[in-house]
């Protein structure tokens, strides 16, 4: 009996090691058995409806390699579940299919379901961003404005100083904002580049003075805003929610946009965790609220409760020292400093 146990006991031991055994996805009761997908929904929406845990959509997911863009679902597309080996498996049925040469389809990819609502993610992300220290003290900047005007205004004539690529003809005005610090280590992480506006390239550098015209601004640019080549930074549509790869320790919610105390649902937060630390976009994490320090009348003494998972976020933009992440699910309000872990 005893030999027959230890033979049993390494290869369960043997299977965890392997992968084999994993955790089954979960599904919520009463899922649909077929589902028409619908102009507005979003992959996270649909994961939520079939998954407990919808950061596992991948694991539920079939991907037809005859399909093209296997990892895209569009409105009017028909997902339906399956049975594998007592596993679900959710499929696709294509709703659409645009021909436009014998052996060749085409399908626009801004008409693909989005992880999550892109019109109020996007047009943030493309005024937000974070750099370090070096790259925001090496980049060029407002030396003069016309007239010796201190602030400029669209149509005017700006002087920039320092390094501006060949062939770039647009720029963005920022200004460093917040300062971002890491908790525990207290090690800088970034600044904010500020959105300010755009400049046009007039003339070319020339005696390291160059010449641009001001396009755009949500404020009055200044001497000494920094001027950035325009980047085309687009939201994609086509990443999938799933857990981080990595186990993070010491993360936390270090900011918020707008200055609010209290974080909800569809607040846009900063990580003090990005790519150094293997936190991608697409990955899901949960928040955790530090459990109360209580006193224990029984033992006479003071007992820390253990901390609390009141949220979702979803990472969707990673930089070297730092992550932008949306709150998708919030059970209570959340707070600068909430905890931030695995799901």
């Amino acid at each position: 009996m005893k030999i027959k146990s230890l033979s049993v006991g390494l290869l369960l031991a043997s299977l965890l090691f392997s992968g084999w055994l994993q955790a089954a996805v979960e599904l919520n009761e009463n899922v649909p058995e077929t589902y028409i997908v619908k102009k507005g929904d979003t992959l996270w929406g649909i994961s939520g409806m079939y998954l407990r845990e919808p950061w596992r959509w991948p694991e539920l997911w079939d991907v037809n390699p005859q399909i093209d863009n296997p990892h895209l679902i569009y409105p009017g597309d028909e997902l339906y579940l399956t049975w594998e080996d007592g596993q679900p498996r959710l499929r696709l049925r294509r709703g659409r299919d645009v021909k436009l040469l014998p052996n060749m389809r085409v399908t626009p990819l801004d008409l693909a379901i989005p992880v999550i609502p892109l019109d109020e993610i996007g047009p943030w992300l493309k005024r937000h961003r974070i750099m370090d220290a070096q790259e925001l003290n090496n980049s060029a900047y407002i030396v003069a404005a016309d007239q010796q005007h201190l602030i400029s205004a669209p149509g005017d004539t700006i002087f920039g100083r320092g390094p501006f690529p060949e062939g770039e003809r647009s720029y963005a005005i920022v200004r460093a904002g917040d300062t971002y610090f890491d908790p525990v280590t207290e090690e800088l992480l970034g600044y904010q580049a500020m959105d300010i506006g755009n400049a046009k390239l007039l003339s070319s550098n020339r005696d390291e003075i160059t010449e641009l015209q001001v396009t755009r601004v949500t404020e009055e640019a200044r001497i000494a805003d920094r001027l950035l080549p325009l980047q085309e930074r687009i939201l994609d549509a086509t990443f999938q929610p799933r857990a981080p790869e990595v186990e993070l320790e010491d993360a936390y919610m270090i900011a918020v946009d707008g200055g609010v105390t209290q974080i909800g649902e569809m607040s846009i937060v900063v990580i003090n965790k990005g790519k150094f630390d293997g936190l991608e976009i697409g990955h899901v994490v949960a928040v955790y609220q530090s459990g109360d320090l209580v006193f224990d009348r029984v033992a006479e003494d003071n007992v820390q409760l253990p901390d609390t998972r009141a949220g979702l976020a979803m990472v969707f933009e990673s930089f070297e020292r730092a992550s932008y992440a949306v709150i998708l699910k919030a059970s209570r309000p959340l707070a600068v400093m909430d905890k931030v872990k695995n799901p």
